[in-house]
């Protein structure tokens, strides 16, 4: 899908489609998070307190046990 971006007072915005919007269950009641690696921008919904430690654990677990192999694919 390409868009462009639409002026909004001093603001540039992008209008997301009701289809789009009703596939990823997001409405206007929905918390967003936007970032960026600085050439990607993610928007995604606002994981709870939570899921996010869970998350933290799962990845903290993987890389006790694939530390070293992480290494030294990184090399």
């Amino acid at each position: 899908m390409r868009k462009k971006l639409t002026r909004t007072g001093n603001s540039l915005a992008v209008v997301l489609d009701k289809p789009l919007l009703a596939q990823t269950g997001i409405d206007s009641a929905t918390e967003l998070e936007i970032s960026t690696d600085g050439e990607v921008i993610v928007i995604s919904r606002v994981r709870g307190a939570r899921r996010t430690r869970k998350l933290e654990q799962v990845i903290a677990r993987a890389h006790e046990r694939y530390g070293g192999v992480f290494r030294k694919l990184g090399e």
